[in-house]
């Protein structure tokens, strides 16, 4: 069987709370935080609900100590504040005294200040400065130089949602083949216009709450949020007497190449993803005790996990499921780190989370999420984070090494 890597630390920042202690709290408390938009000004903040961390970028900048002259977007922000409790949570004292690196991942970037800024660049210099943070790979530098290992191995992933997903896999591997000792791996995406308008061209929005699995699903909450593991090699664990969370046990990605914002009817891609993590894992459909789907509450992607699931598990074995997407909203590049932050401690706490605004059962199927918060001894968590039909990501998290 398939060692795991180590999870020592975790770090998150979403629409239900500003740690990982107020994102529990709200999951067990079935606390949403989605509702209008009310921090950016868009024609469509009234037709769409979001789901919007409660901080503003002078509050982020004044928590981490920046001074007024910095060009960080809010995708940087929310990232350095989740990256930094992750490293302190697996009370890291000298980031230097081993090889570490540093994968975080994002599908808007520094867009946010862009489009508040493009038509003043030219007549302004003050706020040309936020040209250099336009580019995906300037939040993973900022988060890096904050963290103090922007001269180890940095890189950035953005494969839509399944990029923190993708990011937590290559760490594991990166650990597994001796390449790195330790690794911070995760996501980071703020809301924007440009986000909103593309998904609004896609007609997958909702003007309600999301209701993931559901026969009427509208469609899906945007989200903003940020979220980072701490992986470690067994040689850090034992050197350092560390406290581990879970481990990263198993891993899939798989491209089944059917439509660029779209996944088979049949969830081929996320079929193959989760078959290949449970091979990696050196474990059976029986072991998985719950699932953490990725449940957009769009037509197409609960449709195609669905059936996807039901292929895997069988109609009469599928384990315990349900989507925190109706929490937190989807958080797109983020969302394989902030469902890895609820995996581990749902797997720490032995709780399922409910599905929450369920009401219909779906007529293509007759399995059903988990309604209500539900007790129960986990050893196996699987989540699901799949970006479009062209890049599908499973992480496999367990107690047991």
């Amino acid at each position: 069987m398939s060692k795991g890597v180590a999870i020592t630390g975790m770090g998150i920042i979403s629409a239900i709370g500003n740690n990982v202690a107020e994102n529990y709290q709200s999951l067990i408390d079935g606390k949403k935080g989605i509702s209008r938009i009310s921090k950016i000004q868009t024609i469509h903040k009234d037709d769409i609900m979001v789901g919007e961390i409660s901080l503003s970028n002078s509050e982020l900048e004044k928590e981490l100590g920046l001074d007024s002259n910095n060009n960080y977007s809010r995708t940087a922000l929310l990232g350095v504040i989740a990256a930094k409790e992750a490293v302190k949570n697996a009370a890291i004292t000298n980031i230097s005294a081993y090889k570490t690196g540093l994968i975080s991942s994002t599908s808007v970037g520094g867009m946010d200040m862009t489009e508040r800024y493009y038509y003043d660049y030219l007549t302004n210099p003050e706020n040309q400065k936020y040209i250099d943070g336009h580019h995906a790979g300037d939040s993973t530098q900022k988060i890096a130089q904050q963290l103090g290992i922007d001269q180890s191995l940095v890189t950035t992933i953005s494969t839509a949602c399944s990029s923190a997903a993708n990011a937590i896999m290559l760490g594991a591997r990166l650990i597994k083949s001796g390449q790195l000792d330790r690794v911070v791996v995760g996501g980071t995406d703020c809301l924007s216009k440009f986000t909103i308008n593309g998904f609004k061209t896609l007609m997958i929005l909702s003007d309600t709450y999301s209701t993931p699995f559901d026969e009427n699903r509208k469609g899906l909450n945007l989200g903003e949020a940020a979220a980072f593991l701490v992986l470690e090699s067994d040689t850090v664990v034992k050197t350092e007497n560390k406290t581990v969370l879970g481990y990263v046990k198993g891993y899939g990605n798989a491209n089944d190449a059917f439509h660029q914002t779209a996944s088979s009817d049949n969830g081929d891609g996320a079929t193959l993803a989760m078959e290949k993590a449970l091979k990696v894992a050196g474990l059976k459909p029986e072991n998985i005790d719950y699932i953490n789907a990725h449940g957009t509450a769009t037509g197409n992607n609960d449709l195609s996990e669905g059936r996807a699931i039901i292929r895997v598990f069988g109609d009469n074995h599928v384990p315990d499921f349900s989507s925190t997407k109706a929490y937190t909203g989807h958080t797109l590049a983020a969302a394989g780190a902030i469902e890895a932050v609820f995996s581990v401690l749902a797997l720490q706490n032995d709780v399922i989370y409910p599905n929450l605004n369920f009401k219909t059962q779906m007529k293509e199927f007759d399995i059903t999420p988990e309604l209500q918060l539900k007790k129960k001894s986990l050893q196996t968590v699987l989540s699901n984070s799949l970006g479009f039909g062209g890049n599908c990501s499973t992480v496999i998290f367990s107690k047991q090494q």
